[in-house]
This record gives structure tokens, C-alpha cells and sequence, in this order.
């Protein structure tokens, strides 16, 4: 009889053994699951189908505050008493900029099913192709403000201020923001000025690569570089994307269809 007690007793040990490890595992899991939650809600991760677009708490905005960007120290487009203002804060080699640009579907579709555009079966709207169609229609006014949120932007952000020059900027955006741009950024150019020749040479179907070349090699714009982040931070907006409409902020790369009620 004592035999059987002892049997059975170190049955439930085992029991207890085994459930005592199911516990630690599933714990393990549930804590994975929470730090990759977190992940994407910090929108840290530098793959894009990690990341997600989170709104904000943001520095309260007035129009006034907007309509002083329009300074000549910042890359406009538009007149500041247009009835719209926008502002994207932006960074040429950051991935979720490229998605929001509309011209990196590549991107959109890693970035997961939320960021698939109609093209794809999908149901998101990018912003930056939305207000271009705005600010050349003169119904709205354009600022570009560049903020390093993904670290190789540098060079690219200052080819746009050269491409503004000559009323070139929208044909070098979307040349930068397309997948071959996104990868030419990051993985060959990464700011260093050496490269600034091939980079014009990739900019070259759009603008005079060798004046692309004198201006990148000018420094004309580094003084810009360095205002535009402290500028960003005054808005309230610390990461890339980030988008001002009127007073409306939205940090991330929303839907246009989340944005247009924004616009007046």
C-alpha cells in the first residue's frame, strides 16, 4: 500500500515538474510577444515589416508657427498664405518615409497588409502624392523639413535642396524615394561626400549631373541640415515621418484617408 502512495506521489512531482516548465516556457513566449509589441508600437525596429505607424503627443501647433518655416532658410514650395500648409518631416533613406512617398511599393508590401496600396490589393493611401497633387494645383503651400531618423539621409536630403534650386524637387524626390534610391542611400552613398558623383550620376535622368555634383560638394547646405532637426524637435516630432497639416500633427506614416480631414 506505502509502494502505491510512494508510485503516486512521484507521479504528481512529475506532473508538477512538467507543469512548472510549461509555465516558464509560456512565459517566455508571452514576454517575446510583449518586447516585439513594444517594438512596433516605438516604431524602433529598422525593418519595415517590424515597424508601424503610431500617432504621438506632439507640441501644440499654431498656423502662425507654420507660416514662419517660410522663411528662405527652409525648402519651400508655395506661398505661406495658401489656405493649406503642410510640413513632412522626412528622411531620404528611412524606410518608412519611402513608403509614405508612394514611390516604393517593394517597401509597402514588406512593410505588411496595412501599407498595401490599391495597385496591390490593398487599402493605403500615400500622403506625399496627395499633397503634391495640392501644392501644384496652388492649393496648398510645402515645406520640407529633413531629420535624420534613419541615419544615410544626409546627402540625399541636401540633392533636394539643390533640386529646389532649379524647381527641380518633386522629379528628385521620387527618384531618391524609389526602391533603387532607398537602396543606393543605404547601402552605397551612407553620407559620405565621396560618393557625391554617384549620386548625381543616379539623379542624372532628372538633373544636370554635374551641377548635382557642385552643389553637393558646395557644403551650400550643410548650415540647413543641421537647422532642419533642431527645427523638427520645435514642431514636437523626434522620427521620421512626420506630418503637419494646417495644425493637425501625425507622426507615422498614416493613410492619406486618415489625414484628408485635415486639410481645409
Amino acid at each position: 500500500m506505502a509502494e502505491g502512495v510512494s508510485t503516486e506521489i512521484d507521479k504528481l512531482k512529475s506532473m508538477n515538474k512538467l507543469l512548472i516548465v510549461g509555465l516558464v516556457i509560456f512565459s517566455f513566449f508571452l514576454g517575446s510577444l510583449t518586447n516585439k509589441l513594444a517594438t512596433l508600437k516605438s516604431g524602433t525596429a529598422e525593418n519595415p515589416s517590424q515597424q508601424t505607424a503610431v500617432p504621438q503627443q506632439a507640441t501644440t501647433i499654431t498656423i502662425d508657427k507654420i507660416k514662419a518655416l517660410f522663411d528662405g532658410k527652409n525648402l519651400t514650395l508655395g506661398d505661406k498664405n495658401s489656405k493649406n500648409l503642410f510640413v513632412e518631416i522626412s528622411d531620404p533613406s528611412c524606410p518608412y518615409c519611402s513608403i509614405a512617398s508612394g514611390q516604393n511599393p517593394e517597401l509597402n508590401k514588406q512593410a505588411g497588409d496595412q501599407f498595401l496600396t490599391a495597385a496591390d490589393g490593398g487599402t493605403y493611401v500615400p500622403a506625399v502624392p496627395e499633397i503634391k497633387k495640392l501644392v501644384d494645383q496652388g492649393k496648398a503651400a510645402f515645406v520640407y523639413i529633413y531629420y535624420p531618423g534613419h541615419g544615410s539621409g544626409e546627402l540625399g536630403a541636401k540633392a533636394l535642396s539643390c533640386a529646389n534650386e532649379k524647381g527641380k524637387f518633386w522629379e528628385v524626390h521620387d527618384k531618391l524615394m524609389s526602391d533603387s534610391g532607398y537602396n543606393l542611400l543605404n547601402n552605397t552613398i551612407k553620407n559620405d561626400l565621396t560618393k557625391s558623383q554617384e549620386l548625381a550620376d543616379f539623379l542624372a535622368d532628372v538633373f544636370d549631373s554635374a551641377a548635382m555634383k557642385s552643389c553637393l560638394d558646395s557644403g551650400k547646405y550643410d548650415t540647413r541640415i543641421a537647422e532642419n532637426t533642431a527645427t523638427a524637435n520645435t514642431l514636437g516630432i523626434n522620427g521620421t515621418p512626420g506630418f503637419i497639416i494646417n495644425t493637425s500633427i501625425f507622426t507615422g506614416a498614416y493613410s492619406w484617408k486618415d489625414m484628408e480631414s485635415a486639410v481645409k
